[in-house]
């Protein structure tokens, strides 16, 4: 009985121990957003290696702290790529064996972008084109599995689609929207100005006359609202005086503010004085003169930016420029009542 009872104690270690090795061996699936699964085989290894689970465990996984790795960290011995390399087993790096792991068709991938609606990498279209060669992305250059999203101007220098969408082996990122990004209507965009009405860039009405890659990204990101730029920023080139400079190519942006300022009237300038106050009116001063006559030459766009003495208007500066003597108005020198409350 004791012989009874001792044999089937032995029988249920043995049960155990083949239990917990099936669960421990299993094959491993690892996942992949845009192809099917790499089916690790245990029971394949192990028979290879006598079921010798140490060859790995904990040499090349540490199942205490497990991670992922890209093929790029493969091909430098990590992971799959300690045994994998072309000695002891077929190479990570061999280009033939890519299906030996990746079985089946990778799929599409969609991306979500903001502003611009998804755009769909075909797999199987890139794959006819390359011949079948998946290393001409996926090279830990172009591809690495860990790269974070890049901008259009990163694509533009060289970055992922852009090794290859430069223009030379196929069409360029630049300026070639429609092609990545299906049904894009790039929207009217509005700037808020201080002191002046809001402008609005309408997209259709430029993309009729000028191409994406005229603007983006040699003067624009992509991305909405970029950063500001001032007037005088513009008259000397910036932004929208890219193209509205000196009427060459557009109207200038020089003295031309209803054209993008609908309804602008601009307000009385207030100027504190030990003389009393001083008012400049826009009204009055537009009858005669164009925006372009003082802006920028004479004044910047921003009030109380600048500040002049009566010695220095004497002198030409400010609103001496124009009140010279009787020349162009009354001289700034000796007339005071006409624009001090005193």
């Amino acid at each position: 009985m004791i012989r009874r009872v001792g044999l089937y104690g032995v029988m249920l270690v043995v049960l155990m121990a083949a239990n917990v090795l099936a669960v421990e061996t299993k094959d491993i699936k690892f996942s992949f957003k845009s192809a099917e699964p790499v089916v690790f085989s245990h029971a394949l290894h192990l028979e290879k290696y006598r079921n010798n689970c140490r060859i790995c465990h904990n040499t090349i996984y540490d199942l205490r702290n497990r991670k992922s790795y890209t093929m790029a960290e493969m091909e430098k011995g990590k992971s799959c790529g300690a045994c994998h390399t072309g000695a002891k087993a077929f190479s990570v790096a061999a280009e033939k064996d890519c299906s030996r792991c990746h079985r089946g068709k990778p799929r599409e991938v969609a991306y979500k972008v903001k502003g611009a609606g998804d755009t769909v990498f075909s797999h199987a279209t890139h794959i006819a084109k390359t011949g079948g060669a998946c290393r001409s992305c996926h090279n830990g250059k172009v591809i690495t599995g860990k790269e974070k999203r890049v901008t259009m101007a990163e694509m533009e220098k060289g970055k992922t689609c852009g090794a290859c969408h430069n223009g030379k082996p196929t069409f360029t990122v630049a300026g070639n929207c429609n092609r990545c990004h299906k049904g894009l209507k790039p929207k009217d965009i509005t700037f808020t100005v201080k002191g002046a009405t809001a402008v609005k860039f309408s997209h259709d009405f430029h993309t009729q006359a000028y191409q994406c890659s005229d603007c983006h990204t040699k003067v624009y990101q992509y991305r909405q609202s970029p950063g500001k730029v001032s007037m005088a920023e513009m008259e000397k080139g910036k932004s929208c005086g890219t193209c509205h400079n000196n009427g060459k190519d557009a109207f200038t942006v020089v003295g031309n503010c209803d054209k993008c300022h609908p309804g602008y009237k601009p307000g009385n300038v207030q100027f504190k004085t030990i003389a009393g106050d001083a008012t400049f009116s826009h009204d009055f001063h537009t009858q005669v003169y164009k925006c372009a006559d003082c802006h920028t030459k004479v004044f910047p766009y921003k009030a109380h930016t600048m500040e002049a003495s009566m010695n220095d208007m004497v002198k030409g500066k400010s609103c001496g420029a124009c009140h010279n003597k009787g020349k162009d108005a009354f001289s700034v020198a000796g007339d005071c009542a006409k624009c001090h409350k005193m």
